[in-house]
């Protein structure tokens, strides 16, 4: 029996929004990433607790004009999905939260005590005239804990379909980030 990415290129890729840091002490500027191949993005943000009790998990979700553009507020999510525990193992439930459109999800309380994973999808259609990429962005949570974590982009239902090796370039040519 041999190992193989299965439904990686063909169903979905990942890409890093966000590479694993602290949360706190300075804020996050997302990358950006294209939504030009995909049906959407399903943006995972993982983080471990802190220790600590002041410095509750926040996000903003932004639109930008190709990938070295300008942001700006994306208000669309509505719902969102979490896993919270003092230490994730997999036993977890998604619980799922409504809100009123928005672009952040703002301090949740309790979650500096716990480790967390947030998901929510956004969809190519999402995105006003003239916007191709969405990018997250973590707020400064404070600097009384340290919670380290990572934002991860999963674009699904991808139009071009091939062994990883062979994905397109994420990249818009000519520009620097991905």
């Amino acid at each position: 029996m041999t190992t193989y990415a299965g439904p990686l290129g063909k169903s979905f890729d990942i890409s890093p929004g966000a590479m694993p840091q602290n949360f706190c002490g300075s804020g996050i500027t997302g990358k950006p990433i294209s939504m030009q191949n995909c049906e959407g993005v399903l943006v995972l943000v993982v983080k471990t607790k802190s220790g600590g009790t002041t410095d509750d998990f926040a996000i903003d979700l932004q639109e930008v004009n190709g990938a070295g553009g300008t942001p700006r507020d994306l208000d669309i999510i509505t719902d969102y999905w979490y896993k919270q525990e003092t230490d994730l193992d997999g036993d977890e439930a998604w619980v799922k939260v409504t809100q009123s459109a928005a672009s952040e999800i703002t301090a949740i309380a309790g979650t500096s005590e716990t480790d967390f994973i947030v998901a929510f999808a956004v969809r190519s259609q999402d995105l006003s005239d003239g916007y191709t990429h969405i990018a997250l962005n973590v707020p400064d949570l404070g600097n009384t804990d340290t919670e380290y974590g990572t934002v991860i982009y999963i674009p699904y239902g991808l139009k071009v379909q091939r062994t990883p090796v062979n994905m397109p370039s994420w990249k818009t040519p000519g520009t620097a980030n991905a």
